[in-house]
Parts: structure tokens; sequence; C-alpha cells
């Protein structure tokens, strides 16, 4: 079941306070907590297709963007925002907690789901200034599932299979006859459809689908078994997963095992409590070279991704059995019209041809004691380790076409390549704490002292062999290596090695103070130390104040519809220390490790001799950014708690960006980074939740969560006023900087543009752009959707939407550009209505116009509304069960993952914060049916 919580509302019993979960393991009951913040529980995450729990997490939460770049399976490339963009160039991920330890990697493939027992979304200052030079960008909290003291031995089972399938396109691709028309009808006479008559191509008796060849169908499932039991003292939840999801295409598909044993204790007399937890996690995954070489984005020879748009339909597919057998066809002549598709083919063959293994072991582990020294002065400490172990093999097979082209250009007897990459990361925190709780008459007072230290250690090493063996080359093995040659200076191999340390200490204060539960403050003061700055602005200080008015609690209240109402305001700094933004499967705390330190390198210079030149100028003032965040908010449950919801109005200021700064010439660099600039983020952000019915025999809750969001440059000292994207104060972040687009001439075919002077023109310059007001972040998110339940059978559904974006179509370009047509490439069938003499009322330009890049003709209002997910199921009546039973409750359902769509985009998917999307892989739509079994 889907269920929207707001303000963690993880506690279904009425008759308890529910309690807010907050960082270093604060927490409050609902109504005196000061902050925004959701909490989604362990109900919307289970049971779901997806590897990371945060393409579950999509419209789930208010404030909270979610964008998946890559269907690819166990991709790390996820967007995920809080509360808007908040620098330039700086990292924008918020900072993840699990169990109290922070993550070191933006990814979270080896998390099993199944074992989240509640996530916590930290959004205002209250909340996150905590965290002091990390928080920034928001803070997630997730917490794993846990045993229950003096309960029984209880064992669960459950099941998931499905199968995942191709979203659609509106690209309108050629087929076999559509193509040849296109190519007859721009006098071709190079290519077939130009050598063809009317008739020919009628009949032409081939029509290939590249998209069925390239893409297809996989199964995904997942077994999970867990066991919970308590005596009076301890507790354990166990638990075994694994899953498995493949790829749409070909030789993609990913492979996940994890185990995890939490304990949690106590002394006989409950002074002294203990949490024990080790996590671990394996996974293996085979994906495409352009998952992590964007470089191959636009290669098509090498790319199915955009090799299924272009190859040519009027080929036939699986003509060779394997790349021996193409190269002995065509040779080197790959360019040969058409011949693209069938190395793509050989491409996915994988293994055989071009390969990518990647495996990463996770070891996660922490051990969090308490003791309370007085009924007022409690002792903790909680210290954690989070290893990450990896390994990848990728290259290229000597079997494999590629390889073989290679060779023969080179001029050598053997193909292929193998990298082999390894690396360690360990990511080490401790806190410690001293807390005082005191109750004084009508007072409760709250007081913390933590002191919190991290270490970050990193190596990685890498080794490439160039020639391998075909007859005895096996992939990881170092078999089949062929050995270098000095005097051909050929199968040259190469090494590489990094090796990186970070760290941080902390210490910092918390204060809260309540009044006859009517009136509450709140308050945090934080001193941050980093690795990362010179000395002198290493420190950096942050704080919070938050406060509350329970109106509900007034007499004059007394009888109201209101059973809580609570006005809440808050205002403190947060600090961004990773000013380099990582990319995916990053650790950005082991970026940006000599910015404050001149560095130097050896390289050629003129007439190509050695040379030794500056690479980086010192800036020792560098320092994090700050932001500044402002909200207030209004949490209400009225109707005997029918209807809950809350609403926030912030406001949040990023100062000291760290972005480019002007300099001498003279210094062979032009620009350095430091910190200037400003912007800002301001928004709204509501839930709502209403139960309708809460019968015995049927139930029905609706829920919806809503965001708006709209950043502004403020300040910023090199402005970006040319080109596609602006950077300008006054503006957006990425503000399109186009041509306006008026569509065809209908007297010769050609595109019409408004130029700077408001005249129309078949010419765009650079001097015609202008300011669009548009860019590619959405400024509506969120999520809407019900539970139902009638005698057993539920139907739950979830819908999510991102809407005001606005993203330029790079593909659609491809597809509708007459040049890729004229060099061999399939193109859309919208060319059939091109402009042509008797064909002057369309909006596609003659097949012989010259086209501009620099227009807003392809530019689409990305906006899309999501079936995200839909499930239909039976809980088998209690009466079915009784103590002699070996099983205890059996749920069965049956679910749909990104099931519907409705949006302008014409790609497989607009999701994504990206500018001009190309190859991008489809996030597939998954159907699947399930289990649940408790023992």
């Amino acid at each position: 079941m889907h269920k929207l919580l707001k303000k963690n509302d993880t506690i279904k019993s009425k008759d308890i306070e529910e309690v807010v979960v907050l960082g270093y393991n604060r927490t409050l009951t609902k109504p005196k907590d000061v902050s925004a913040n959701t909490t989604v529980n362990a109900e919307v995450l289970e049971n779901r297709p997806n590897v990371s729990f945060l393409n579950s997490l999509q419209g789930s939460a208010p404030g909270v963007t979610i964008a998946s770049n890559s269907g690819s399976p166990g991709s790390a490339k996820i967007d995920l925002v809080i509360r808007g963009i908040s620098s330039l160039s700086a990292d924008t991920e918020p900072l993840v907690i699990i169990d109290g330890v922070p993550t070191g990697a933006n990814q979270f493939r080896n998390l099993n789901s199944e074992d989240i027992e509640s996530i916590s979304i930290l959004r205002d200052a209250a909340a996150t200034s905590i965290y002091g030079n990390r928080g920034a960008n928001g803070v997630l909290l997730i917490r794993t599932k846990g045993g229950k003291f003096n309960s029984k031995l209880r064992l669960s089972y459950s099941t998931m299979t499905g199968v995942s399938v191709m979203p659609k396109n509106k690209y309108n691709m050629a087929n076999a006859q559509q193509l040849l028309r296109i190519q007859k009808n721009n006098n071709q006479t190079s290519l077939t459809g130009g050598k063809l008559t009317d008739e020919e191509i009628a009949n032409y008796p081939i029509n290939t689908n590249w998209e069925k060849t390239f893409f297809k169908a996989d199964v995904t499932q997942q077994h999970n078994v867990s066991a919970t039991f308590g005596g009076e003292n301890t507790s354990v939840y166990s638990s075994l997963g694994y899953l498995e999801q493949g790829g749409l295409v070909p030789n993609t598909n990913f492979k996940r095992f994890t185990f995890r044993n939490n304990i949690t204790g106590r002394s006989a007399d409950k002074r002294f409590n203990y949490t024990a937890i080790v996590g671990l996690g394996y996974s293996a995954r085979k994906q495409l070279n352009q998952e992590s070489n964007s470089g191959i984005n636009g290669n098509y020879v090498q790319n199915p991704l955009i090799g299924s748009f272009l190859a040519l339909p009027y080929i036939a597919s699986g003509q060779y059995a394997n790349g021996r057998d193409l190269f002995n066809a065509i040779g080197t002549n790959s360019g040969a019209e058409g011949n693209f598709a069938y190395i793509l083919e050989d491409v996915l063959r994988g293994d055989q041809s071009v390969f990518g293994r990647f495996n990463e072991t996770s070891i996660f582990t922490n051990v969090t004691t308490s003791y309370k020294l007085t009924d007022d002065f409690t002792l903790n400490n909680r210290t954690g380790v989070d290893v990450k172990i990896g390994n990848s093999m990728a290259g290229r097979n000597p079997n494999g076409y590629l390889s073989l082209v290679v060779a023969a250009t080179n001029g050598t007897e053997y193909g292929g390549s193998e990298t082999i990459g390894n690396s360690r990361e360990l990511n080490f925190t401790t806190v410690s704490s001293v807390n005082y709780n005191k109750v004084l008459g009508d007072h409760t007072i709250g007081v913390g002292a933590y002191l919190e230290y991290n270490k970050v250690h990193f190596y990685s090493s890498s080794q490439t062999q160039n020639g391998l063996d075909p007859r005895s080359f096996a992939i990881g093995s170092g078999v089949g290596y062929i050995a270098f040659d000095p005097v051909r200076n050929i199968y040259l191999p190469s090494v590489s090695a990094f090796k990186a340390t970070a760290g941080s200490l902390s210490y910092f204060a918390t204060a809260d103070y309540d009044y006859k539960d009517k009136y509450g403050f709140s308050g945090t003061l934080r001193r941050d130390g980093s690795y990362r700055f010179a000395p002198g602005n290493k420190w950096g200080t942050f704080w919070s104040v938050g406060g509350r008015w329970n109106i509900d609690k007034e007499n004059f209240m007394q009888g109201s519809i209101f059973d809580m109402l609570k006005l809440r305001a808050s205002y403190g700094t947060q600090g961004n220390a990773n000013v380099i933004a990582a990319g995916d499967d990053t650790n950005p705390m082991l970026l940006g490790t000599g910015i404050t330190r001149d560095l130097n390198v050896v390289g050629n210079g003129y007439s190509n001799t050695s040379g030794y030149f500056v690479s980086n100028i010192a800036n020792p003032t560098l320092r994090w950014e700050e932001v500044k965040q402002t909200n207030f908010g209004l949490d209400f449950k009225l109707f005997k708690n029918r209807l809950e919801g809350n609403f926030d109005v912030y406001r949040k200021d990023t100062d000291m960006l760290y972005y480019n700064i002007p300099s001498s010439a003279i210094t062979s660099q032009y620009t350095y980074r430091g910190n200037y600039g400003a912007l800002k983020n301001e928004g709204f952000e509501a839930v709502l939740r209403y139960n309708i019915f809460n019968k015995s025999d049927y139930k029905l809750t609706i829920f919806a969560n809503g965001s708006y969001n709209k950043n502004t440059i403020k300040k910023l000292s090199i402005p970006v006023s040319t080109g596609s994207l602006l950077l300008v104060e006054g503006g957006s972040i990425n503000e399109w900087n186009l041509v306006p687009y008026l569509g065809v001439n209908p007297n010769n075919g050609n595109e019409l543009y408004l130029d700077s002077n408001g005249n129309v023109s078949e010419q765009a310059l650079d001097k015609d752009r202008r300011k669009t007001g548009k860019n590619y972040f959405p400024k509506y998110t969120g999520g809407f959707g019900f539970n139902s339940e009638y005698k057993g059978f539920f139907l739950d559904a979830l819908f999510s939407f991102q809407a005001k974006f606005w993203r330029s179509d790079n593909q659609l370009a491809w597809a509708l550009n007459p040049s890729y047509m004229r060099a061999g490439n399939n193109v859309s069938a919208d060319l059939l209505n091109a402009w042509t003499p008797t064909n002057t009322n369309t909006d596609i330009p003659s097949l012989n116009a010259p086209m501009s890049s620099i227009t807003d003709r392809l530019l689409y209002d990305a906006s899309f509304l999501r079936m995200k997910n839909v499930t239909l199921g039976y809980n088998v009546p209690k009466k079915f069960f009784n103590e002699k039973s070996i099983l205890k409750a059996a749920r069965i359902f049956v679910q749909g993952e990104n099931i519907f769509t409705w949006t302008k985009w014409r790609g497989y998917d607009p999701e994504g914060l990206g500018t001009f999307p190309l190859s991008v892989y489809p996030n597939p739509r998954t159907f699947s049916i399930g289990a649940n079994l408790d023992f």
C-alpha cells in the first residue's frame, strides 16, 4: 500500500503520539516539532521493482524532485534535488544518512528497500542546520528495520516476479517504404531509395524494426526472507535478499545479494541501551559503455541507444553470426550504407564483443550505545563504518568486429583491449554526545552537546591491456595478453592509480524548550572544520532557531473542529563544503583536494619541447558556500483526525557561490574558482491526506502533495550571456536563450524566425537569440493517489507529476534533419510531409531547406503526469489461520510501475534534468505479481 505520510506519520494508532525522527537520534512528538520534514514509511517502498529506493520515492514527498536519467539496471544516474538547485557548480545532492552514518556515494544500489523502515526528508534550517557544512541541500534520514522486545519469532517471505517492457516514443520513425520514399523525394540517387521505382518501393520485401532488435522485454524478480524476535532485553531483525533485473538492451542486467542483521539490546535496569547493525551487499551488473562514457552518446556505430533510431529499416537483421563473419563480409567499410546496424548487432553480443562488467561489495557496520547517568543525563555514542569495494572489467573482445577493425587499421595481428579497475572506499564516522532532559512543572527543557569526526579513505587503480589473443582470452583472468612489442611500439599497456584521504571535525549543541505543550523553541549551533580549505578558512559556524505555537491548545479553541493546529517558523544557515559537483558513483568529499594549492604539471610546449605549466593557482581564501533559509509552516488535523496536512512557505538564499572569478591573463588562466555570487530559491509546499472511510470492512484514503519552486540568480561575477543556456543576474539557472521559430515559409519551404528587431527572417543569427524565461528544472512537482480496501481486497495507486520545465529534444533534431537521411540514416516519417511546391501548408520545412540549431523549434514543455504505481491485491482473512497454523498471514498482489505517462514530450521519457538528451536508456514499464507470507 502506498501511503504518503505527513510529518513522520508512522504510527497507526491515534492513541499514541506520533514521533518525529530528527538528526543524531533526536526525537520529538509530532505536535512539538518545529521543523519542515516528511516521512515516507516502508509501505511505500516494499514490493516495488526498483533497484534504488529513490525511484520509489518519486511523487511521495513535497519539495523533492527525483529524476531518473537512465533505465539501465543498477544505474546511479538519478537526480535528487530538495527545494531547488542551490548552487551553480558545487554539489547539489542532499546528504543521505543511513542509521546515523553518512553514505559515501550518491548511489544506493546495494541497499535493499525491503530493509527500510522509514525515510525522513529534512527540508528547512530547523531540521538541517544541525548538519552544518553538509546540510545545504537537504538531508535524507534512512532507518532500517528492527525487532521488538518480548515478541515471538516471526518469519516472513516476500517474492515478486515481473517483466519490464519498453515505453513508447512518438518520433514516428520511418519504416522501409517511408524511408525509401523520402530518399527518392530528395533525389538521393546514391542511396537505395533514389534508385528504385515507385512500384519497387511499394513492394520492397524487407522492413526491419531495429527497435525490436536492439531492445527486448526482460524479467525482473526478487526474493526476501526476514526473521524478527525479541526477549526481555534483546531483539533481532535479520534478512536475506536477492534481486535480479534484466535490461531492455540485450546483455545489460543487474543482480544483487543482501544480508542485514540489526540487534537491539538493553540492560536489566534499562539504563544502558545498544544497537549493533551489520549490512552486507554484493551486486553485479552488465551495462553499456555509454552508461559511464558520455563520449559515445552520439556514436551510432557503438551505441544501440541511438543506433536503433538511425539504422536503416530496409536492410535485414541477423545476417552475421559473429564479429569475424561481419568483418569478412564488410572489412573496414563500416561507413557503407547501413553497415553500422550490423556492427551494433555485434556490439550487443556483450562478452563476445564489447563488454562491461561491474561488481560492488558493500559492508556497513554501526554500533550505537547510550547510558543514562541519571534520569536527566544520558551519554551517547554512535560509530559506523561504510565500506565499498568495486571491481570492473570493460573492453573489447578480440573476436568482436570493432577489435578486428582496429587491428586491421593499425596493421597489427591482434586487436581487443581490456581495462580492469579496482577501488576501495572507507567512510568512518563517530559521534559522541551528552544530553540533558528535564521537566519542571509546565516547562520542558532539552539540551545536547555533540562531537563528530568523519574520515574517508579512497584508493583506485586501473590497468589496460591492448592486444588480446582470441584463442585464450578470458574476461578478467589476465589470460591471453599479448606482450608489448618495443620494436614496432604496439600492444603498449597502461596503468594508473589514485589515492585520497578526506576528513572533517565538528562540535555542536542543541536546545529545545516547551511550555505547556503550547509554545516551543528549538535551536542549534554548530562549528565545522574541513580538510579541503586552507588555514584561516577551515572552520565555519552554522546555526538555526525555530519556534511553534500550538494554537489548538489555547482555551479559545475548545470545541473546534481542529484536533491539531500548529504554526511554526524557522531561520538558519547551512553550508555546502562539497564545492566540486560529484559525478555518478562518486563521493563528493573526495573531490577538490588541491583547489587551495598551487599545482604545476609537466607537458609539451612550443615546438613540442618539454615544459612546466601552471595547472592551478591557489585560492587560500576559498570557503564553502552558505545557505540561509527562512520557513513558515502550518500543520493541522481536523474532523477527528480524518483530514490532516501541512503547508510550508520558504526562501533559500545561497551566498558565496563557488564559481568563476576574473583573473589576469598573465597568469595563463583567465579565470579561477572562488566564492562570489548569490542565488535564491523560493517556493511553497503542501500535503493533504483525507480518510474518507475507515470501517472494519472498507477503507478509503486519498492523499496529495505538491510544491512550487523558483530560482533566481542574484549576483554573478562572470555571467554566461551567450549560447543556448544563460547564467545572468535576474534570470534563472540555465535559462534557454534561443531564436523564436515561426514555422515554414509557404513560398519556398524555408524555416522562418523572428529576428532581434521583431522582423520575420529566414536566417537565425546569434544576435537574434533572446531569453525565454524557461529552464529545465521543474517548477511544480508532486504526487497524489489513494489507498482503498474492501473485505481483504485492496487497490492502491500513486501518480507523480513534474511541470513547467523545458527540454530541447536533441534526438528529435536528428530525426527531423534531412542531412541525416542523406548520410544514410533513418529519419522520422514526418519528413514525408515536407514542403514541396504542391504541399505548401505544412510545418515541415523543405528537404533542402537550411536548418538552424539555435531556435526554439524543438524546445518542448516536458511536463508529465505519470501513473507511477498501481497495486491490486488480497489479504487473506485472519479467520483462515490459527495458533497452530504454520502460515500466519498471506498477501498476494499484482502491480504495475511506470504504467502510463501523459506528456507532450515525444521521446521515451520526459524525466531527467539534462539539457540536450541523446542516447537515453529508457526507464522501463514493469508489470509484476508477488506475495508476502508470514510464518
